[in-house]
C-alpha cells in the first residue's frame, strides 16, 4: 500500500543501486494515508530482503510495532498575537511556531514552509510576521498527517479571532465575515486572489445555523446545572498542491483494437475516490460514458507519474491532467473521422462511431497499428499548476488555488466530570465544483472525525502508547450529526472548476470544538487533546482566579 508509487520506485532503485526502470511498483487497493505510506518506510527494506533471499517476502507489523515505527503529526508549541481596530477590522498578526520533526528532517521542512503561509487563516490582514521552525529532537520522526501543520496553527489563529471578537463586542461569525478573504485581495504572501474564493459564502451559509444553535445553547444553560452547552466556529483555507514548487501530473487514456477503453491512472486512490472522479472527468472530456471505462491504478510500468496523493492535489492536478488526456484523445478521433468539433462519439464493438450533422463517420479500430499497452489510440495530458517561489520576505504565489471552509460545532461539557460531547456540527466548504458530491461529503465527514479525535482524545506518548486502548480514536458513538453545505465557486484552472478537499475538511473542526468548550465554560484549553483532566484543571484554575 502506498500514496507514492513513483517515489517508492525511485527509493527502491536508489537503495538497490539499480536503474528506476528495473523496479516495478504495483500498488494494492488499501485505504488510509500517511505513516509509512507517505514515507517509503518499508518498500526499500522489502526489496533488499527479496534481493538477498531470492524469494517473495512481505512485512507485517503488530499494533505496537506499527505505532512505534510510523510517523505522527508534528507536536507544536505556538504563540500568536493579533490586533484589530474598533470596527473589528484586523490590522496585524504575529505567529511563532516550533514544530517537533523528531530525529530526522522527514516532512519538517515542508511543514515549516506551509504553516506561515496559512497561519493567519482565511482572513485579510495587512501586516503579518509569521515564523516557523522545524526542530530536530530525539523523538520519533514526525509526518505530514493530513494538513502539514496547518490544523495545529488554525487552533491558535481561530482562538485569537474569538478573543478579538469578544474584545470589540462582536459576534464571532460576524467578526470572521467582516475579515474574510475576498476576490481582489492579496494574501499574506502578496498573492492576488482572482478566482474561486468562497470563504464569505461559506460563512453566510452557516449563519442561520449559528444563530439558532447559539440561542438554543443559551436557553439550555439557563435551565441546567452541571451540564453546559456552547457553540464554536472554526475557519480554514488550504493551498492545493506542493508549496512553491513544480507539481506535475500526467495521465493517459487509450483504446485498443477491440474497442476497450482504459484510463491509465497513476494517482493513488487511498479511499478518497480518485479512481472514480478521474474516470468521470476523462469521460466528460472524451464524450464516452464512464461505464465504458476500465482503469489501471498506480502500476509504474503502465501509468505515468501522477505525483503523490498528498497536499490535496489529486482532484485538482491529476483531475486536470485527466481532462486534458480525454480532450487529446477526442481531438485525435475527431480529426481521424474528419468530423465537426462538436460531433458525438460512441463505441460499438471494435468501431468508433463519430456522428455530426453530415452523418456517421465509422473508424475501424483493427485497421490501426497498436502502440503501448496494445492501444491503437492514446491520449495524454499533463498539468503543472502555476506557482512561484517565495522570496526572502515570504512573498510569492505558493499555490495555484486554495480551498476555503468553515465549521460550527455545538458541544456539551460536564463541569463535574470534565467530559465533552459534540452534539452536532455543520460544515460549509468551497470546493470549486463538486465532481462527485457524495465523495466530497465523505471526505468532509472523515475530516470531522479526525478533527474530533484531534480535539478531544488522540494523544501519542512515546514509549507508552502501544495499542488502541491507549490511543483513542472516535467511534460511531462519538460522532455528532453532521450537516454539509457545498459551496461551488469554480476554479478556472481546475477540471471543470474543481479544487481539492482532502485535507481542508480536518482543519476547522478542532478550533470549532475548542471554541464551543470555551463558550460553554468560559475557559480556554491551552493544550490538546481536551481530555477530561485538562478540562477540569482549566475549570479549577478559573475558580482559583476568581
Amino acid at each position: 500500500s502506498t500514496q507514492t508509487p513513483y517515489m517508492d520506485r525511485d527509493e527502491v532503485a536508489q537503495v538497490l543501486a539499480i536503474a528506476s526502470e528495473q523496479v516495478r511498483i504495483i500498488p494494492s487497493a488499501v485505504g488510509g494515508g500517511f505513516g509509512g505510506k507517505l514515507d517509503c518506510s518499508v518498500q526499500p527494506l522489502l526489496a533488499v530482503a527479496a534481493w538477498v533471499m531470492e524469494q517473495p517476502v512481505r512485512c507485517t507489523f503488530n499494533r505496537p510495532e506499527s505505532l512505534a515505527s510510523s510517523t505522527k503529526r508534528h507536536p507544536a508549541r505556538m504563540k500568536a498575537a493579533a490586533s484589530c481596530n474598533q470596527d473589528g477590522i484586523l490590522t496585524s498578526f504575529r505567529f511563532d511556531g516550533d514544530f517537533d520533526t523528531g530525529a530526522y528532517a522527514s516532512w519538517g521542512p515542508t511543514v515549516a514552509d506551509r504553516v506561515p503561509i496559512h497561519s493567519t487563516g482565511p482572513y485579510f490582514v495587512p501586516n503579518i510576521l509569521a515564523q516557523t521552525r522545524a526542530l530536530l529532537t530525539n523523538g520519533p520522526p514526525s509526518g505530514a498527517f493530513r494538513g502539514f501543520g496547518v490544523p495545529q496553527s488554525a487552533i491558535a489563529n481561530e482562538a485569537l479571532m474569538d478573543l478579538l471578537a469578544e474584545k470589540v463586542g462582536m459576534d464571532g461569525l460576524e467578526f470572521r465575515l467582516k475579515n474574510a478573504l475576498c476576490k481582489g485581495q492579496r494574501t499574506g504572501s502578496g498573492q492576488l486572489l482572482e478566482n474561486s474564493v468562497g470563504q464569505v459564502e461559506c460563512l453566510e451559509a452557516l449563519q442561520p445555523r449559528w444563530k439558532e444553535w447559539c440561542a438554543t445553547s443559551l436557553e439550555f444553560n439557563q435551565n441546567s446545572g452541571n451540564i453546559k452547552r456552547g457553540v464554536g466556529i472554526g475557519c480554514c483555507w488550504y493551498g492545493c498542491g506542493n508549496t512553491s514548487m513544480s507539481n506535475p501530473s500526467t495521465m493517459r487514456v487509450g483504446i485498443n483494437a477491440e474497442g476497450c477503453i482504459t484510463l491509465y491512472n497513476g494517482a493513488m486512490d487511498i479511499g478518497q475516490g480518485a479512481n472514480t472522479i478521474m474516470v468521470q472527468i476523462c469521460s466528460e472530456a472524451l464524450g464516452i460514458p464512464a461505464i465504458a471505462f476500465n482503469f489501471v491504478m498506480g502500476d509504474t510500468d503502465r501509468t505515468a507519474d501522477a505525483g503523490k496523493t498528498s497536499a490535496s492535489r489529486q482532484a485538482f492536478v491529476s483531475g486536470k491532467a485527466s481532462q486534458l488526456a480525454g480532450e487529446h484523445l477526442r481531438t485525435q478521433i475527431i480529426h481521424l473521422a474528419e468530423a465537426d468539433e462538436d460531433a458525438t462519439i460512441r463505441l460499438e464493438g471494435n468501431r468508433i462511431i463519430v456522428e455530426d450533422q453530415a452523418g456517421e463517420h465509422p473508424i475501424l479500430l483493427s485497421d490501426l497499428l497498436p502502440r503501448s499497452n496494445g492501444d491503437v489510440l492514446i491520449g495524454e495530458g499533463t498539468f503543472d499548476p502555476p506557482t512561484t517561489k517565495l522570496d526572502e520576505n515570504g512573498q510569492g504565489s505558493p499555490y495555484a488555488t486554495y480551498g476555503f471552509g468553515a465549521h460550527i460545532a455545538e458541544v456539551e461539557v460536564d463541569l463535574k466530570l470534565g467530559t465533552t460531547r459534540v452534539l452536532r456540527l455543520a460544515a460549509a466548504h468551497d470546493v470549486g465544483r463538486a465532481v462527485n458530491p457524495t465523495q466530497v461529503e465523505g471526505q468532509i465527514q472523515g475530516g470531522v472525525a479526525q478533527g474530533l479525535g484531534m480535539a478531544l482524545m488522540e494523544e501519542y506518548v512515546q514509549g507508552v502508547t502501544e495499542n488502541l486502548h491507549d490511543y483513542l480514536i472516535p467511534t460511531v458513538g462519538d460522532m455528532p450529526d453532521i450537516e454539509i453545505m457545498l459551496i461551488e465557486d469554480p476554479e478556472p484552472l481546475g477540471p471543470y472548476g474543481a479544487k481539492g478537499i482532502g485535507e481542508h475538511a480536518l482543519i476547522p473542526t478542532a478550533p470549532a470544538i475548542l471554541g464551543g468548550i470555551k463558550h460553554a465554560t468560559a475557559v480556554a484549553i491551552p493544550r490538546i487533546p481536551a481530555t477530561p483532566d485538562r478540562v477540569l484543571s482549566a475549570l479549577k484554575q478559573k475558580v482559583n482566579r476568581v
